[in-house]
Formats: C-alpha cells, structure tokens, sequence
C-alpha cells in the first residue's frame, strides 16, 4: 500500500516541531498536524529562563523562531484538530478535521491533554456527540444544536455550523461571544452533563437540563487513548521506551504527554528520539 507521506507529527509545540525538523533531515517526508501555537501557555510565557543560548527569551519569540524554521524547511504544517488515528497494520489513516492522510509512523507529541470527561460524554460519542464542526455539521442542518466553546477557534465553528443551516446555541464559560453571526444564541455554562442512552437526548448547563439533536465540544486536543485506542497509557502519560517507541508498533511519543518534567528541552530531546527512531523503523520494515 501507498502511503502520502512517511510520519504524521501530531502535535505543534516544541517536541513535535523538533520530531518534523529532525524526521525532515533524515530524508524522510513529513507532515505536522496542530492547532494554533499562539494559544498555547508556552506563546503566554513572558520569559523562558534556561533555553541555551537563547537567555531571557519569551515563549511567543521562542515559538516564532520554531515555525520559522519549519517553514524554512518547507515541513508542511496542517492547522486541525486531529480526531482518530487508525491502526492499519502496516501503517496508519489520520483524520484531521475534514483532512484524511495516511503515514507510515506516527509520532505522538500532543502535550498535556484533559483526559476527564463530562458525565455521558464517552458514551454518546458519536451518537449526537462530536468534536469536528466541520466534519459532521451537515448531519445536523436544521436542526438544534450546541458549541461548547474551549478554544480559540470555537467562536470560527459556531459560525460555520450557522451557515451551514443549524440552529445554534453558543455556550463557554469564558469565551466572549463578541464575533458570533447573528442568529446564534448564547449561554453561560461551565458544569456539563449528557443525558440519553443510545443517543443524545438533553444537555444539562449548570443544572439547567436543554434540549438539542447534537453537541460540538471544541477542545484543544483529543486524549490520546480516544485518538488511538489501545495505546498504553498509566496516569494519564503514554508509557514510552527509551526509543520513544510506545506499545503500538510504528508509534512513537515526546514530550510533556510521556510524563513530567514538563520542560522545553526535555520536549525538544525526545522529539528528536522519536524522530531518529520513526526513521529507523521505517527503514527497517523497508529492508525486511
């Protein structure tokens, strides 16, 4: 089977950047799926005190100087929330947003992700509940449905979901909805609960029960057991070998989602492990 490209990096922060650049110098293609860097707390942080070299420098001109390199590198950035990686044996189908690609390896450097769910919301995913706006918004046109809003780019889907045709309800606990179309209703809400057993029925809002065909939850990442399942995982950290190799062959990790410490260097290292180890693997299933 062909593949499109060689490793998907999931992950834009220091450890995937460092995976990409290091896969890209081992001749290998490489693709790296992410979400906006500017919103991460690294891009917040006034000042990062023990980067060598770079003595006093902030996270946003740290980051900047990253994706610079990426792009001076060519390294093809995709800007989406990856949603499922499927296992195929010899390789791996990635959907990302409304994307689909497929790698030979894949590396896992997706940061710290909330591995807490609200009350109902494993149980009803896919069955009225969803995470990609994009991807399943038509299944819902005309009908009544609701954004949890998390992220920065949840204010960008419920304006999809609006042009689509739905009928939608904006609700976050912090967001302003200052950039919202006019139709859109909006509510307040930071307690969440789903109701329904087959299919969604209710969500309730801080105790308040409403009524909708379907529920977008925008969050920053997707826990990387959904995203994979079977992947070890022990305290909400992916176990990995010191070749960064997880239990899923042709899967590797870096990073802060391998376990403390949640340092740039340590991100930066292991990425370039999983790089040197992603490449390896591949040569030798190649050779055999």
């Amino acid at each position: 089977m062909e593949y499109n490209i060689d490793i998907a990096v999931i992950g834009g922060g220091p450890a995937g950047i460092s995976a990409a650049i290091n896969t890209h110098l081992r001749g290998k293609s490489v693709t790296i799926f992410t979400n906006s860097y500017k919103s991460s707390p690294l891009y917040k942080a006034k000042k990062v005190e023990n980067y060598p070299g770079l003595p006093d420098i902030s996270g946003a001109k740290l980051l900047d100087g990253m994706y610079d390199h990426l792009k001076s590198m060519k390294i093809t950035a995709i800007k989406a929330q990856v949603l499922s990686i499927a296992d195929m044996g010899e390789g791996f189908y990635i959907s990302a947003g409304s994307e689909f690609q497929s790698a030979k390896a894949v590396i896992l450097a997706t940061g710290v992700v909330q591995t807490s769910f609200y009350p109902g919301e494993s149980e009803l995913l896919g069955h009225g509940i969803s995470y990609c706006a994009t991807c399943d918004g038509m299944l819902y046109k005309g009908k009544r449905v609701a954004l949890i809003g998390l992220t920065g780019d949840a204010l960008e889907e419920a304006n999809q979901l609006h042009d689509i045709g739905c009928d939608v309800t904006f609700i976050s606990p912090s967001i302003k909805p200052d950039k919202l179309k006019p139709g859109i209703k909006v509510l307040k809400g930071s307690k969440f609960e789903f109701k329904g057993e087959k299919k969604l029925k209710a969500l309730i809002i801080d105790g308040v029960e409403h009524e909708f065909d379907g529920v977008f939850i925008t969050r920053a990442s997707v826990a990387p057991d959904l995203l994979l399942p079977g992947l070890d995982i022990k305290d909400g950290f992916i176990q990995v070998d010191k070749k960064m190799q997880t239990n899923i062959a042709g899967v590797f990790a870096a990073g802060d989602c391998t376990g403390k410490p949640n340092q740039i260097l340590k991100a930066t290292g292991q990425g370039q492990i999983a790089a040197f180890s992603a490449t390896a693997y591949i040569d030798e299933r190649e050779q055999a």
